[in-house]
């Protein structure tokens, strides 16, 4: 069993790199818990699946999608649409700044 090899350290040092905080209460129960889906893989890892076709859907539909094609929309269809956006600017719509490059170009 594979909980046994995983200890309490292991899984603070793995919630800090996925950003988890808990309380220290519940590193024991955490601990148990990553140890046993470790377990379950380890379980997976020893299934014989030599000769198995890799499954590359659930079913047997084929891409349903329509063709992605530009379409002219109407006056009243992009009004309806600029209506719907928290800020816009004349014909666009407004988005606050994500990436702010401004400060690169600084030096």
């Amino acid at each position: 069993m594979m909980a046994s090899k995983i200890n309490q350290q292991e899984v603070e040092h793995v919630a800090e790199l996925a950003k988890l905080e808990f309380p220290k209460d519940d590193l024991a129960k955490f601990t148990t818990q990553l140890g046993g889906i470790i377990d379950m893989f380890e379980d997976l890892a020893a299934v014989d699946t030599d000769g198995v076709e890799p499954m590359t859907s659930a079913t047997d539909r084929v891409n349903v999608m329509r063709e992605d094609t530009a379409v002219k929309s109407t006056k009243e269809e992009v009004e309806a649409l600029l209506n719907n956006a928290p800020d816009r600017d004349g014909g666009f719509i407004r988005v606050p700044v994500i990436i702010d490059e401004s400060e690169d170009d600084a030096e």
